[in-house]
């Protein structure tokens, strides 16, 4: 075997070697899990980017992670600019259907909601509030896995006037 041959299989092997390395990472401990996820039924629409589910023979709340409504409950303010429109679409979208939540690194609030992205079959649900202007971004390490989308979608909605963009004081 000439010296170009043994060099071939030399790269060849280092390949290798340099691709189980990055695949495996042998160094790392444990094996990498998708976040944790349910299937739930949506009881009620608390507002835009909160719901109650049927979770396991439980009633929870979940907060949509990344997003933020404008407000419609809070006993001690007026109801924002585009709120009852947001809780409206939620109501009308997530209300008695089964949902997919998807769950943050971290799964509670300090109110004890669950933090969750929810999936209504394709539709990526908190991702769809913002593309149509019904929410701003509101991102809260360490949940912030789909904050640079949420922001290109805002940016989208605002450049296109849609929903609280179009509508609101900013």
């Amino acid at each position: 075997m000439g010296a170009g041959a043994l060099r071939g299989r030399a790269g060849s092997i280092l390949l290798l070697v340099a691709a189980f390395v990055v695949l495996l990472r042998p160094w790392e401990s444990g094996t990498r899990e998708e976040p944790p996820e349910a299937v739930a039924r949506v009881i009620r629409v608390v507002d835009g980017d909160t719901l109650e589910v049927r979770l396991d023979g439980q009633t929870e709340d979940v907060r949509l992670i990344g997003i933020d409504t404008p407000e419609t409950v809070d006993p001690g303010a007026p109801v924002q600019c585009f709120g009852g429109r947001a809780s409206r679409f939620t109501h009308r979208l997530l209300t008695g259907r089964r949902v997919r939540l998807i769950f943050g690194v971290e799964r509670r609030d300090s109110y004890e909601r669950l933090l969750a992205y929810v999936h209504l079959g394709p539709l990526f649900f908190n991702a769809e509030l913002v593309r149509r202007g019904l929410a701003r971004t509101l991102t809260i390490p360490p949940n912030s896995r789909f904050a640079e989308r949420f922001e290109r979608l805002a940016l989208g909605a605002a450049r296109g006037g849609r929903g609280l963009w179009g509508s609101c004081p900013p």
